[in-house]
């Protein structure tokens, strides 16, 4: 509600006149600003859609995985394909947004094309609540995850003088709720300082339904391992962010190349819009979704035996790999656009430089091995964090996700702001330059590829170190045969 309430904001200030500014002419030398009422209005509508988004983006793939059950093979099967399959048409919504709505917008109505989507979330608000009686509600139980979680830490610290060696495993307090939702967590052996914090002392009082009196002076072994799993993340999460380092810069710097590159289409006086090349993007990871889910993911099963042809980690590390491919061929592309800006110009763009007579076209590739990249880590991303975040904490998996997209952004335009302050003073001048053909933006690409290796072998690193939710030995040294899914209120025996 929060989302079409923000775009109806919008609509208005396109759709009452009074809403916006008078209209400024091309030929005109001073234009009117809006007013303090008027940019208040425009403001609210902003903010009404960061909190629809804050409440959407993190909560709307948790909800949809709550919607299948991971104790049959239909809806293993589904969890997997769902990922997929959002990204699919979360990407192809783009895709129509960017295109056809951007196309209303500048040349038919801005009023037109803002209403567009208002309307569009209306029928997304009416179809939600219309089907809101045959969703699967999981219901909140037991404390909330972040004060289980900073329990732990505090009794952590609070018993960190304590010989975790004097203290068998089998003496630890192993209490869960019957009303948790969390699957049971086997044992694991690292961070086992933390273990520290499920030491029953002399001083600790334990109920007579056999839960800690005081649970900030003792907690379970349950509480010990989802501190565990969020901190096993955390490493793979930061590898995530320097990632898209690489996809953010196809997103910023090839509009600018775009500009100053050759976009006719076939010899023909049709341009294709600057800012329009990233839907060839959209359009590889849209086409290669359904290719990998319906045709490569069944191959890769009947080869490796496992559930989703290959492990998260591995389809996450594939995409790193495209990425380096991605940066290292945008530096060529961009290297040979330059050469030929220079050397054999077709136009000059206004306040830019000369055009190149190199087809804008050359840009395709980089921007199909982006949206395959994306198809491989960003995808396998989000499904990485559903699954390996406890049960009662994944709407703060996608709120992870999404922090980490700001954070590649940021770390972005930090670089972007190092480099013009340092290239500024050096013999070649800068490399970023408001004219491409002036600097050397070939070079910044080499260098995020470089950084993109560093990251790549940091990522195998922690690969190779990660231990997957439910794979560790438990008290006994079993192994859980499956999660144990309290949705549904049915439960898994072990071996």
């Amino acid at each position: 509600m929060a989302s079409f309430l923000g775009l109806l904001v919008i609509q208005l200030t396109a759709w009452i006149k009074k809403m916006h500014p008078p209209h400024c002419g091309r030929d005109s030398i001073t234009c009117i600003g809006p007013t303090t009422g008027q940019m208040g209005f425009l403001l609210a509508g902003f903010g009404l859609l960061i909190v629809g988004a804050a409440g959407i983006r993190p909560c709307n793939l948790a909800f949809g995985v709550d919607q299948f059950n991971p104790n049959t093979e239909s809806g293993k099967k589904g969890i997997n394909s769902f990922f997929n399959w959002y990204f699919f048409t979360f990407t192809f919504a783009q895709m129509v947004s960017l295109s056809l709505i951007v196309y209303i917008q500048s040349n038919v109505s801005w009023a037109i094309g803002l209403g567009i989507p208002a309307a569009l979330m209306l029928v997304s608000c009416t179809l939600y609540y219309m089907g809101s009686n045959y969703y699967v509600k999981v219901k909140a139980t037991g404390p909330a995850p972040l004060t289980s979680i900073a329990q732990a830490i505090v009794v952590a610290v609070k018993k960190r003088r304590l010989n975790l060696s004097e203290y068998p495993l089998d003496s630890l307090f192993t209490y869960i709720s019957p009303q948790s939702i969390n699957s049971k967590l086997p044992h694991t052996s690292q961070f086992r300082l933390l273990d520290k914090a499920a030491i029953i002392t002399p001083q600790d009082g334990i109920n007579p339904d056999g839960s800690a009196s005081d649970p900030w002076s003792l907690c379970s072994m349950q509480q010990v391992e989802e501190l565990k799993c969020l901190l096993r993340v955390i490493p793979i999460w930061v590898a995530g962010i320097i990632f898209y380092v690489a996809i953010v810069q196809q997103n910023t710097m090839l509009v600018f190349q775009a500009l100053q590159s050759d976009r006719r289409v076939l010899n023909t006086n049709f341009k294709i819009p600057a800012a329009s090349y990233t839907i060839f993007q959209m359009l590889s990871l849209t086409i290669w979704l359904p290719i990998y889910d319906r045709i490569l993911v069944p191959s890769l099963q009947r080869v490796t035996k496992k559930e989703g042809g290959i492990t998260v980690l591995q389809r996450m590390g594939f995409g790193m790999f495209l990425s380096i491919l991605c940066t290292m061929v945008s530096g060529v592309v961009e290297e040979r656009r330059r050469t030929l800006a220079l050397t054999n110009p077709i136009g000059v763009e206004p306040r830019k430089g000369a055009i190149s007579s190199m087809s804008g076209l050359w840009l395709v590739p980089q921007l199909t091995l982006a949206g395959l990249s994306d198809a491989f880590t960003i995808v396998g991303q989000v499904e990485f964090f559903y699954k390996q975040f406890p049960e009662n904490m994944k709407s703060l998996a996608g709120s992870l996700f999404f922090c980490g997209l700001a954070g590649s952004s940021y770390l972005s335009s930090l670089l972007i702001s190092i480099i013009n302050r340092v290239t500024a003073k050096s013999l070649t001048g800068n490399w970023l330059p408001q004219d491409l053909n002036q600097g050397r933006l070939d070079y910044f690409y080499y260098m995020i590829t470089a950084i993109e290796v560093v990251n790549f072998g940091y990522f195998i690193l922690c690969a190779k170190w990660y231990r997957y939710k439910g794979t560790g030995p438990s008290r006994s040294g079993d192994l859980e045969l499956d999660q144990v899914s309290k949705p549904y209120e049915r439960t898994v025996n072990s071996v």
